[in-house]
C-alpha cells in the first residue's frame, strides 16, 4: 500500500508543475507576475528571508494561547484568494468568452469563469473552515500550489531561481536535520488541517481529523502508518524553476514542433522526479527527511542537462531572459 502513497504524492507533484506552466503566460499577461527586475539576483532574498524567518515567528507565537486560531484565518483567508485566481485564470482558459445578458441592448455581459470560479472558491474555503478531511486539503494545497508556482516562476529569471533553489535547499537542510525546527513547525500545520501539508493515505476512507498528531506519526512504524505527508514547499520551490525555464528562455529552436524553453522545462521537471524517486526512498524507512536539497538538485542538474541538449551553448540562460 505504500506505492498508493508514493505515485499519489507523485501526481499531486507533477499535475501541480504542469497546472502552472499551463497558467505562467496567462498569468503574467493578468498582471500577477512579472518580468519588471526579475533578472536581478538579488529579485529572490526577501523571498528566502521570509521562508526563514516566518517559521520562527510561527513557533514562538503557537506558544501564545489563541495564536493557531487567529493564524488558521489569516492563512485560510489568503489561501482563499489565492485559489480564487488560480481558477478563474484556469477556467478563463476552458471557457474564454463572455455573454450579453437580456435584455441585449444594456450590453450587461457575463465572464462564466468568475462565478464558477466564486462558487469553486467558496465551496473549498468553507470545507476547509468546517470540514478538512485530507482529500479537500490536496486539492485546496494542489490549486494554491500551482498558482504560487507561475507567479514566482514568472517573476524570478533562471539565475535568481537558481540562488532560490540552492538557497532554501541548504536552508532545509538545516532546518530539518540541525536545527530540526522545521519538525515543529510541520507538527503546528498538522494541527490546523491547513494545505500547507499534502496528505496521502492508504484508504479514502482515511480521517484527517482524527489522525494522530505528526510527531505521533513519526514515532509509529512506518509499516503501520498509513498515510504520507509532502510540505508544499516541496513541490512549489523546484517547481519555479520549471516555469521560470518555459517563461523566461527563448522558444527557437524547436524540436519536433515544440519549443527548447518547453523541452528545457520538461527535464528541469524529470530532473527533479530523479530526486523525488531518491527522497521517497529515504522517506519509506519512516524518518522525517529534508526534501529540497534532492528535489531541487535534480531540477537544477536537469535544467543544465536539458539547456545543453536544447541550445547546444554554455551559458545557461543565467546572464538573463528574453
Amino acid at each position: 500500500m505504500r506505492a498508493t502513497r508514493w505515485a499519489g504524492l507523485l501526481a499531486l507533484y507533477v499535475g501541480a508543475q504542469a497546472l502552472a506552466l499551463a497558467l505562467a503566460q496567462p498569468f503574467r499577461s493578468a498582471g500577477f507576475s512579472s518580468g519588471a527586475g526579475g533578472t536581478s539576483p538579488l529579485g529572490p532574498l526577501l523571498l528566502i528571508a521570509a521562508v526563514i524567518v516566518v517559521p520562527v515567528v510561527i513557533i514562538l507565537l503557537a506558544r501564545r494561547q489563541g495564536f493557531l486560531g487567529a493564524l488558521r484565518w489569516i492563512l485560510l483567508l489568503a489561501i482563499g484568494a489565492a485559489l480564487f485566481l488560480t481558477l478563474v485564470e484556469t477556467l478563463s482558459l476552458a471557457i474564454p468568452y463572455s455573454y450579453l445578458l437580456p435584455p441585449m441592448a444594456a450590453e450587461i455581459a457575463i465572464v462564466p469563469a468568475i462565478p464558477l470560479a466564486t462558487g469553486i472558491a467558496v465551496f473549498l474555503f468553507l470545507a476547509l473552515l468546517m470540514e478538512p478531511q485530507w482529500y479537500v486539503v490536496d486539492v485546496a494545497g494542489f490549486v494554491a500550489a500551482a498558482a504560487v508556482i507561475a507567479i514566482l516562476g514568472g517573476s524570478f529569471a533562471i539565475l535568481p531561481s537558481f540562488i532560490l533553489l540552492l538557497a532554501l535547499a541548504v536552508y532545509d537542510y538545516i532546518a530539518v536535520y540541525r536545527t530540526k525546527h522545521m519538525l515543529r513547525l510541520a507538527d503546528i500545520v498538522t494541527e490546523m488541517k491547513l494545505p500547507i501539508l499534502m496528505v496521502m493515505p492508504d484508504q479514502a476512507s482515511y480521517d484527517y481529523l482524527a489522525a494522530p498528531t505528526l510527531s505521533e506519526t513519526r514515532e509509529t512504524p512506518v509499516e503501520e502508518r498509513g498515510v504520507m505527508f509532502m510540505g508544499l514547499g516541496d513541490v512549489v520551490i523546484p517547481g519555479v524553476l520549471v516555469v521560470s525555464a518555459f517563461v523566461w528562455l527563448p522558444a527557437s529552436p524547436a524540436y519536433f514542433g515544440i519549443g527548447a524553453n518547453l523541452w528545457t522545462a520538461i527535464g528541469t521537471l524529470l530532473g527533479s522526479l530523479v530526486g523525488y524517486a531518491l527522497l521517497m526512498r529515504l522517506v519509506l524507512r519512516g524518518t522525517a527527511q529534508a526534501g529540497l536539497p534532492l528535489l531541487n538538485g535534480g531540477a537544477l542538474v536537469g535544467y543544465l542537462l536539458a539547456f545543453l541538449l536544447a541550445y547546444q551553448a554554455f551559458g545557461f540562460g543565467l546572464t538573463g531572459g528574453l
